[in-house]
């Protein structure tokens, strides 16, 4: 749980770019690349990362922009990618808006009451969960891996 707005911006920050530079390391042709057919592909992971990250800014009180629930998955991965990117700048401002009492009020999420720093965990638990099955699906499918976390196979031959 995040107890200071400064740290989730932070956090949010930096895994908001790891996440964009996995998005960005999608090409058009892998977009409905899964390991098993009928389960996620990368350009779904995408796609439901960026709706995500968007409609839990908005139960967290930001005005972050949505995508409408069900909308479909683009063919262009470049297109989620810009989609993700100005989700990912709507927080930049409005998180900057928060303090730290706000961290700790109590809003209306999924069908209950959560701490605002507890939800906005979640919300980078949930993207690096999904962040990790996108690098594993961008090596099987035998494009690069970018470092996230620290190097790849990939960043040790250049």
């Amino acid at each position: 749980m995040y107890r200071t707005a400064q740290d989730f911006v932070e956090e949010w920050a930096a895994s908001a770019a790891g996440t964009l530079s996995v998005m960005k390391a999608i090409t058009d042709d892998k977009l409905g690349f899964a390991i098993v057919e009928g389960h996620n592909s990368l350009g779904w992971l995408a796609w439901h990362l960026a709706s995500t990250a968007g409609a839990f800014g908005r139960i967290a009180g930001l005005n972050t922009p949505v995508i409408e629930r069900g909308a479909q998955v683009p063919s262009r991965a470049g297109e989620i990618a810009e989609k993700y990117e100005a989700i990912v700048e709507a927080y930049r401002s409005e998180a900057s808006k928060l303090t730290d009492e706000m961290m700790t009020e109590e809003i209306d999420a999924f069908g209950g009451k959560m701490i605002r720093g507890k939800f906005l965990r979640m919300l980078v638990d949930h993207q690096t969960h999904h962040r990790g099955q996108m690098t594993v699906l961008l090596r099987q499918a035998g494009l690069p891996v970018p470092g996230v976390m620290g190097p790849t196979k990939e960043m040790a031959k250049s």
